[in-house]
């Protein structure tokens, strides 16, 4: 699945995108969150307060708990102000 990244995320993580295969055991967003978490600091700096980031599977807004089984493209980025 490809993962995007934007603002501050992508900043900490030090990509705009990627492309990955998480294991079979990470099935919700904060599953895939804590997996990747493990893959460096980078990725636990970006996600260190997994409660504020957010994520759309697919370009539709989705809570942690969501199932990412199918989903083509998760993207993850911080809360938004409108203005």
């Amino acid at each position: 699945m490809k993962l995007v990244y934007f603002a501050w995320v992508r900043e900490r993580i030090g990509r705009p995108e990627e492309t990955v295969t998480p294991p079979a055991e990470v099935a919700t967003v904060a599953d895939l969150i804590g997996w990747l978490k493990g893959r460096g600091e980078e990725y636990a700096y970006a996600f260190e307060n997994a409660g504020v980031v957010r994520a759309a599977i697919d370009r539709v807004h989705a809570k942690p708990d969501a199932p990412i089984a199918g989903a083509a493209e998760i993207a993850f980025f911080p809360p938004m102000t409108g203005g």
